[in-house]
């Protein structure tokens, strides 16, 4: 049984998208394929860097509102503000 070929996706040239691309051109000085990988990597890494950056300071926010949210709720109880915070 033969396989059905999957559609190859076109890729649609637009002015922008040749400006994007000429700017890195001049701003990587890409003159060969490892120039090309080089630059994609620099790219890549640097948006992985940033997305892990986010969600560390939504991690770290989170922990934050926890512990206040502990020790709000110690007033209010009367209990240890240390012992809720130390659970926090």
């Amino acid at each position: 049984m033969a396989r059905k070929k999957k559609p190859v996706h076109r890729v649609q040239m637009t002015d922008e998208k040749r400006n994007i691309i000429q700017q890195l051109l001049q701003e990587y000085d890409i003159q060969s394929a490892e120039d090309i990988q080089d630059t994609l990597k620099d790219l890549l890494g640097g948006t992985i860097k940033e997305m892990m950056e986010c969600d560390m300071d939504t991690i770290l926010a989170m922990k934050s509102q926890n512990a206040l949210t502990a020790i709000f709720s110690a007033m209010v109880t009367n209990q240890s503000i240390s012992a809720v915070a130390m659970e926090a």
